[in-house]
């Protein structure tokens, strides 16, 4: 099943560390078969709060997108955005095309 990692930067410091990042990024995804599906862009707010930037990166499954994130070449330009960038960054797992809302009530969703 498809996975994503998300992130939701608030703040990116752009400089030479991001764009070094930003130029090495792509190469890192590749081999686990990584592709942007989001990347920044201006949000169209329709209901509450939301600042900074969204970016979600689709993976085969999420075994593929945890090797991805510890892979020794993302590890090697992690530290480029990290410092240079705050936010929340995570793993999650998609849902098939037969998924209806009321299936999280069979999963303890309520």
């Amino acid at each position: 099943m498809t996975a994503y990692a998300v992130a939701h930067l608030t703040s990116v410091e752009m400089g030479p560390a991001i764009r070094a990042y930003l130029a090495a990024i792509d190469a890192t995804f590749a081999p686990f078969g990584g592709r942007f599906l989001i990347h920044g862009g201006r949000a169209e707010v329709l209901e509450g709060p939301w600042s900074g930037d969204l970016v979600v990166i689709a993976f085969p499954d999420r075994a593929s997108a945890a090797a991805w994130y510890g892979s020794p070449a993302y590890q090697a330009i992690l530290p480029l955005r990290r410092d240079h960038a705050r936010g929340a960054v995570f793993l999650l797992d998609g849902v098939d095309d037969s998924h209806r809302a009321t299936d999280v009530l069979a999963e303890g969703g309520g």
